[in-house]
Formats: C-alpha cells, sequence, structure tokens
C-alpha cells in the first residue's frame, strides 16, 4: 500500500506565479489585500523587525497593517507588490481628535446651534469637553450641566424643543428600575433624546487603568459614592481634588468606557441632524 505524498512546499499558488508588477505605496492609492479581502486607501508605510508594512484604512476608517510581501495586493483587480515610495518620507496618518475623529487643521468654531447636549453635572460636561471639545465647537454644540435630572421633564418644557433646536440629555445609572429611568421615561418629546449609561456616576465611565486603580471600588448603599470611592481607594476625602487625579488621565476616547462612548457619539449625532441654528 502506497502512501499518498504531500508537497512539502506550502507557498500559496499565487506567489508562485512570475513576479508582479512593483507600485508605490503612495498615499490614498486604494488596494486589496490578496488573503483577507481587505480593501483600503494607504495611510502610511513603517520598517518593521520583520520587514516594511502597510496601513490600510478602509470607508468605515478601520485600519489594518499588512505586511508589504510580494504580490500580496490587488489594485484594479491586477495582482501587484507594494513597495515604499521612492525619495520621500512615507506618509503619515492623518491627526485625530481626542474623540477620535479626523482633525480639521486650521477649524473655526462654529456659531452655536440652537439645540443643547444637557448632561448632569459639572463633572459629566468637563469630560464631554475633554474628550469630544474639539468636535463640538467644529459642530457648534453647546453642552451644559444641570446639577441633577430630578425636575427633567420640566427642563424639556423650558427649553422648548423643535426640528431645528434638539435637546440631547446624557443620564448617569440609566438602568431598569432605577430613579434616572423613571424620570428619563416622562420625556416623550420627539425632539429630544434621552440617553445614558450603566455607571453609578460618570467617574466610573473612565477605565480603572487609566486612573491607575485595579478596578472602581463597590461603595455600599446608603453612602455617598464619590466619598466612597474615595475612602476605599484611600484618597483624601476631597472629591474636588479626586475627580482633577481622575480627569488627568483622560487624554482620548481610548480612557472611557464604551457604554459612554457610544451615548455621546449618539447624542452629538442627534443634535446635529436637527438643521442647522
Amino acid at each position: 500500500m502506497q502512501s499518498k505524498r504531500y508537497n512539502a512546499d506550502l507557498t500559496p499558488p499565487w506567489k508562485k506565479q512570475r513576479p508582479a508588477p512593483e507600485v508605490a505605496a503612495e498615499p490614498d492609492l486604494v488596494v486589496e489585500e490578496v488573503t483577507t479581502g481587505f480593501c483600503g486607501a494607504v495611510i502610511r508605510c513603517e520598517k518593521s523587525a520583520q520587514g516594511p508594512t502597510v496601513t490600510l484604512e478602509d470607508r468605515f476608517g478601520k485600519h489594518r497593517v499588512f505586511p508589504m510581501e510580494p504580490r500580496g495586493f490587488l489594485l484594479e483587480g491586477k495582482v501587484v507588490t507594494l513597495v515604499r515610495p521612492a525619495g520621500r518620507p512615507a506618509p503619515s496618518a492623518p491627526a485625530r481628535t481626542a474623540s477620535g475623529s479626523v482633525a480639521v487643521p486650521g477649524a473655526r468654531a462654529r456659531v452655536a446651534r440652537a439645540g443643547r447636549i444637557y448632561v448632569e453635572g459639572r463633572h459629566d460636561a468637563e469630560l464631554v469637553e475633554r474628550v469630544w471639545g474639539d468636535d463640538l465647537r467644529i459642530e457648534g454644540v453647546v453642552v451644559e450641566y444641570l446639577e441633577g435630572i430630578d425636575d427633567l421633564p420640566a427642563i424639556v418644557r423650558s427649553f422648548s424643543p423643535g426640528p431645528d433646536a434638539r435637546l440631547g440629555v446624557l443620564v448617569d445609572h440609566l438602568v431598569p428600575g432605577s430613579k434616572e429611568s423613571r424620570i428619563a421615561a416622562e420625556v416623550t418629546d420627539v425632539n429630544t433624546l434621552v440617553v445614558g449609561h450603566p455607571h453609578i456616576d460618570v467617574w466610573e465611565a473612565v477605565k480603572p487603568s487609566s486612573v491607575g486603580i485595579p478596578a472602581w471600588p463597590s461603595v455600599p448603599r446608603g453612602q455617598d459614592w464619590k466619598t466612597g470611592v474615595c475612602r476605599a481607594l484611600g484618597w483624601p476625602e476631597n472629591t474636588g481634588a479626586a475627580w482633577q487625579r481622575i480627569l488627568s488621565g483622560v487624554r482620548s476616547y481610548r480612557d472611557l468606557e464604551p457604554a459612554l462612548l457610544g451615548r455621546v457619539e449618539e447624542l452629538i449625532d442627534f443634535v446635529t441632524g436637527g438643521g442647522d441654528a
């Protein structure tokens, strides 16, 4: 009985073919990576220990890094070999704001819209400004804080939202059965969007690793949460100083929990979708 012999050469067939044309990986060149089908524009080329790489950005803004191997890409349906552009520095990635948006050099703040975003407290407002401030100024969106949402239905009626003056509200601890969820349910105006995150306080929406702690402590019910956090972490029981310590660890959206990121982006989209001020 004769055993079946296998070819030890596992090189993909497309790599065994004749050399493909070399194409300089110029900025914005759109190519498709042959093994994954990922299609995107060239953002930058870099050197690595394993050889040169190219970063592609697809139409959704997602980035992928690929080795610049022979016959590794398709250009207009034809196999090519990408090479680093000659005689010029590698293209750099576009500058980003703290929220991850593409920065607009020299952009001026827009005249404020009639619409607004309301948040519960000053710490919420400062955190939103830290991460989304550049975006909000370009869009002309003003963020104000309420010092709590107990009177939210009356506040919404007083604001008188409309198609060109939409109101977005960010609520802490918006979970089923909470006081906050009951208050939010009373707001039914079609030009108002109330969303929230599950964290007890916006402090908890900052990733513990960004603050230099292993986790946010559990505070017994009936105890002031912020004071309890300071006590559990061995910090001075000064919530203002504690907040500045937390805020200093926030440099970009990467320092925040996804549950907050998505809700703020949702509010910005809602307020800016209602027309100009």
